[in-house]
């Protein structure tokens, strides 16, 4: 069972209205995080701050984004039911199980090995099906391409270009791009050659690693 009570569901209906004030609309995305008991994906000395709309330390150098961040890059894919998605950066898994909850297929990079052992077994003990592969989020993972949607959620220097590759004809990818700070970028994929890139404001993510073997 996972330890989730009544203040824990009043808290996450307190984050869903100060999202609504920030602009997120897309009522999948709102269920999602009113239902997805994010105090269970941080250290326990953090649950009593699990629900502000804050980023926090989860190890190995990495953070869970901050709520608003994981539902703008959300809301922004326009997912739909039963959509293929590819996520690079597992991280803490609150965005992949954000993901799973609206009803995507969800395919999962992560490069931290500790990451990647531990957020595994939480996935799977909150009853998410995903498809986890520890690895080089740069290289994506192909065997399962071509995916209706793509989101980073580590900052990159540059577009990846296999990612790109990996992306269906007419889908969707977010990915804060740009080093120190990141710009949000929708890439929209409409031919094999006609990629357009949208601007959408100014995030700061930790850096996405590469040169993985895997």
């Amino acid at each position: 069972m996972v330890y989730d009570l009544a203040k824990h569901k009043g808290q996450r209906s307190k984050l869903v209205r100060i999202l609504i004030d920030k602009g997120i609309r897309d009522e999948k995305v709102l269920k999602a995080i009113s239902r997805i008991p994010r105090h269970v994906f941080l250290d326990s000395s953090f649950e009593e701050f699990a629900y502000q709309d804050k980023p926090f330390p989860i190890g190995a150098g990495q953070t869970i984004s901050q709520p608003y961040t994981v539902a703008f890059q959300t809301e922004l894919l326009q997912l739909q039911k039963g959509e293929k998605v590819l996520e690079v950066g597992t991280g803490s898994g609150y965005q992949a199980a954000v993901l799973a909850e609206i009803g995507a297929k969800v395919y999962t990079i992560e490069r931290q090995k500790e990451l990647f052992d531990k957020t595994k077994v939480l996935l799977e003990r909150l009853g998410y099906k995903i498809n986890m592969k520890f690895g080089d989020g740069y290289q994506g993972m192909p065997s399962y391409a071509p995916y209706d949607k793509i989101i980073v959620t580590a900052g990159a220097p540059e577009l990846p270009q296999e990612l790109v590759k990996q992306l269906k004809v007419g889908g969707r990818m977010v990915i804060p791009l740009g080093e120190g700070s990141q710009k949000m970028k929708l890439i929209l994929k409409n031919s094999e050659t006609d990629i357009v890139i949208e601007d959408h404001g100014d995030f700061r993510f930790v850096p996405m690693l590469g040169n993985k073997n895997a």
